[in-house]
């Protein structure tokens, strides 16, 4: 293994480690991770796709044997973002000039996305505390009405995941508990992450058919991911939550500032 391979195995296991011990989204770290190594910014979010595709999928399994997904609510979210990855993708063909438009447009919107995912980290908890307060204060969807809603955030998600390969963690976890406050978190983070595994996978092959993959890549970021997703999920909890989940936020603040402006 060279050294530059070395590197990347431990961008996955310090990426890998920081999601298994807060449970926030890798994209958001990992894409940022690639971009700083030199990858440039389409091939850095289709390796980042496929990377969650593989990872999270283990993570469906764990889920669904303790019954923490609503396969409902994935399929009117994957009804919604699937088409939304596919029609991102053929937008990206049907750019003008050469690729280093798509790279400048990619490059300004991670950067939107990051500041959008840090503002959803640090509001989390405020915003789950309105919705619950607010869930039984009488507003009432029809269930036609708020699958119509769960397949519009789908929609959206789709495509921000697709262009950027972050947002189907913290923005989709506060978007569903704001449709559906009375979902138990654990529950919620199971279905999400459920939805995430065919979206990840759609936007990361597409982006392997435009050639927007780097296949040596994504094998060392699991080669270090895996073992540190293991070992920070057995470290989950005992440091404060109140003290990671800012700094991990005012640290993509300044990397979506600096990547969108």
């Amino acid at each position: 293994m060279d050294f530059g391979g070395l590197g990347f195995v431990i961008a996955g296991l310090v990426v890998g480690f920081i999601v298994g011990m807060t449970g926030v989204g890798g994209g958001s770290l990992m894409t940022p991770i690639l971009l700083w190594f030199g990858i440039n910014p389409a091939a850095a979010v289709g390796t980042d796709l496929l990377y969650a595709a593989i990872t999270k999928a283990g993570g469906v399994f764990v889920h669904q044997r303790n019954r923490n997904i609503d396969w409902s609510v994935t399929a009117w979210l994957a009804a919604g973002s699937v088409p939304a990855a596919l029609l991102t993708l053929l937008a990206l063909t049907l750019i003008p000039g050469d690729q280093q438009a798509t790279n400048a447009l990619i490059k300004h919107s991670l950067g939107i996305v990051l500041l959008l995912t840090a503002t959803a980290i640090l509001l989390k908890k405020q915003l789950f505390a309105f919705a619950s307060r607010h869930a039984g204060d009488g507003f009432h969807v029809s269930p036609g009405r708020l699958n119509a809603l769960t397949v519009v955030v789908g929609l959206v998600l789709g495509f921000m995941v697709t262009l950027t390969s972050i947002g189907a963690g913290a923005l989709g976890t506060v978007a569903l508990f704001l449709l559906y406050p009375l979902m138990p978190t654990r529950r919620l983070v199971g279905t999400e992450i459920a939805h995430a595994v065919p979206l990840t996978l759609v936007a990361g092959l597409g982006h392997a058919g435009l050639g927007n993959l780097d296949w040596g890549v994504l094998g060392y970021l699991l080669l270090g991911s895996l073992p540190g997703i293991f070992f920070g999920s057995h470290l989950s909890g005992r440091v404060s939550d109140n003290l990671l989940r800012p700094f991990l936020a005012i640290m993509l603040m300044v990397i979506g500032f600096k990547l969108a402006f």
